[in-house]
């Protein structure tokens, strides 16, 4: 095969796997049944958990720019929008390579990420290790590029090793951790190596070489990323999930190989729970889906999980606009409905405190799920799962239907129709004492909703439990 081909197939590859830093995902019906009985025990225990706390963080929250991707000059239309300092693309990679050196979060405080998280309803982490910049958050060996590095002022704080102390303060908790890890590693000389055809002064998503061509070169990236992996399996305590980025790092078509099965398999031995999401790639180690900025149109009746920003962006963004808290239950309520779970992005600023505009939203967020969190968590898919103005679960013989209101401004009406045939025996309120009156109709019931329960102002949801006879 010739280079010219390969670099179709690769460009062809990498253009299919995401647009725009947004990744597509796998189809259900390419997915993968693990044989494995501990990783499908594993995934039921996945599927019960509902809510995750995604954190993207690393230098480049210090300029309030997209991550890694303007490093990409195939990507550049999309990813400098924000560098208005800077026009020599050169120049700029120089600057983005040098945040290791003014990245000082002083005022990072795992403990109340952590206690912040529990207390509003997420039950697990994920935590960016290494975005496609390289630049490591916990203390490898493999590189100098680190947080506790010498060159970055943090490397002396008591918290300088920030992976272990985020680990640590959420297991704490009680939260499960997933750690967030990507295949591709710009800084590297081993994936964007100098001199090489693939010019570093013309950067794109995978490595300026051809690994077929340069297989000594690529064994080197290959052990370097397997020894990184390893680090983080066996030296960071219990890690629940092996959550992997830059899908166009695969062996099919781009003939990035890097041979994930034997590094996956090796951690299983001491962390026999682990679970891997190898995104978009499919095969044995995608054990579960991650749409990205999206929900699936329909139900699936396989293990996924959406990430999506409670803000513009993964990466955190100087007076940024999140999402009002009433469209995040809204978004919760579609993809649990559908049979997902949700991973809300949330992006810490430069100096290790989360945002107050993010705070407010969270805790809105948990108080709502601790009237509401057993139509949640722990639920299944039920038909006719989401309607758009309606959320459909089931847990044992209980069916919950989410009535949602678009507005504080909407009308709430004294009955509901829930378009729901199976024989009930009661209806219920969540968050009310007491028995609901209801009729069967044609296509489902009408309900009665209390007179406590209609307000001026339209709530978020009013959750029915209907229990099955």
């Amino acid at each position: 095969m010739s280079d010219q081909t390969l670099d179709h197939l690769q460009e062809e590859t990498e253009e299919q796997v995401l647009h725009e830093g947004v990744h597509n995902f796998s189809s259900e019906r390419e997915y993968v049944r693990p044989s494995n009985p501990t990783t499908l025990e594993r995934l039921e225990w996945f599927k019960d958990q509902k809510l995750a706390l995604m954190m993207h963080w690393g230098p480049y929250s210090q300029i309030g720019v997209v991550e890694s991707w303007a490093l990409s000059d195939e990507d550049q239309d999309w990813s400098r929008e924000g560098i208005d300092w800077e026009t020599d693309g050169e120049a700029f990679k120089r600057q983005y390579f040098d945040l290791n050196k003014t990245f000082n979060p002083i005022r990072f405080q795992p403990e109340e990420w952590a206690e912040l998280a529990e207390e509003n309803g997420f039950k697990y982490l994920i935590f960016t290790t290494k975005h496609h910049d390289g630049f490591c958050m916990w203390d490898t060996k493999t590189t100098e590029y680190r947080i506790t590095g010498e060159q970055t002022p943090f490397h002396t704080h008591k918290y300088a090793d920030v992976c272990r102390h985020v680990f640590d303060a959420f297991r704490a908790k009680g939260l499960a951790i997933a750690a967030y890890f990507s295949k591709a590693d710009w800084h590297t000389p081993y994936y964007w190596a100098p001199d090489m055809e693939r010019s570093l002064t013309n950067t794109r998503r995978g490595p300026t070489y051809d690994p077929q061509q340069h297989p000594e070169l690529w064994n080197k990236f290959v052990n370097f990323t397997h020894e990184q992996i390893t680090e983080l399996l066996t030296e960071y305590g219990r890690i629940d999930v092996l959550w992997l980025d830059a899908g166009w790092v695969r062996p099919l078509r781009s003939g990035q190989d890097i041979r994930l099965g034997e590094v996956v398999e090796k951690a299983r031995e001491h962390q026999p729970w682990l679970l891997s999401a190898d995104r978009t790639v499919g095969g044995p180690y995608e054990n579960y889906v991650t749409p990205e900025q999206t929900i699936p149109s329909e139900a699936m009746n396989i293990p996924w999980e959406s990430n999506i920003t409670m803000g513009t962006s993964f990466s955190f963004r100087y007076e940024d606009n999140y999402k009002p808290t009433r469209q995040i239950v809204r978004i919760l309520l579609e993809v649990v409905a559908k049979g997902g779970n949700l991973a809300l992005n949330v992006a810490p600023q430069p100096d290790g405190r989360l945002p107050a505009g993010a705070i407010k939203r969270m805790k809105e967020l948990g108080a709502w799920l601790k009237v509401n969190g057993e139509a949640i968590y722990g639920t299944r898919i039920c038909a006719p799962y989401f309607t758009g103005s309606q959320a459909f679960t089931q847990k044992g013989d209980a069916v919950y239907c989410s009535c949602l209101y678009p507005s504080a401004d909407s009308e709430v009406s004294e009955t509901i129709f829930i378009p729901f045939n199976d024989s009930l025996e009661s209806v219920e309120l969540v968050g009310m004492e007491g028995k609901l009156s209801w009729t069967r109709e044609a296509d489902g019931i009408t309900v009665q909703l209390p007179a406590a329960a209609i307000s001026e102002n339209a709530p978020i949801a009013h959750v029915f439990r209907m229990q099955r006879k």
